[in-house]
């Protein structure tokens, strides 16, 4: 069995080199958005508008139950990642963050009245290896079984 641990590294490289997520929280619909992490830990990070269905959903409330997913550029990682998001303009974290790609969504730059910082508090994950379908293809000819090979390539993970 593929160990938790080696995943979950797995897991953070792959969203340090595409970090576009499908983020939904309770009553929205997931959409892409940049998930950034600092160090490989929890939280996500994500950058909005105010004038967004997410973050308009998230203004004045203690924040919602929301799920990450993610698929690696070359298809050979999946994860869902289940947390929390809330808004946390924390302007440290904003300064941390803060890159050409984000500002040239943001007129304003780090003080645009529309920039809202979410923050995502994610609990676990599942994370899927994915092994090349060419690969399962030459296996099942040789009368090897794919389906077996796959349950060590799957766990969950604890983020926290």
């Amino acid at each position: 069995m593929t160990d938790p641990k080696e995943l979950e590294s797995k897991l953070w490289k792959a969203l340090d080199k595409d970090r576009t997520v499908m983020l939904g929280a309770s009553g929205v619909e997931p959409r892409p958005m940049t998930a950034l992490a600092e160090n490989d830990r929890v939280p996500l990070w994500f950058f909005t508008s105010s004038d967004t269905e997410l973050a308009e959903s998230l203004a004045g409330s203690g924040g919602h139950a929301a799920t990450a997913t993610f698929a690696s550029k070359d298809h050979d990682l999946f994860a869902t990642m289940t947390g929390h998001v809330v808004i946390d303009n924390d302007r440290a974290v904003i300064d941390r963050l803060w890159n050409p790609h984000i500002a040239a969504w943001f007129e304003g730059g780090k003080d645009d009245p529309k920039l809202r910082l979410l923050r995502m508090d994610t609990a676990d994950a599942q994370v899927w290896l994915n092994e090349s379908s060419l690969l399962a293809g030459v296996k099942v000819l040789l009368g090897i079984d794919p389906k077996k090979d796959h349950e060590d390539k799957v766990a969950r993970v604890d983020l926290r």
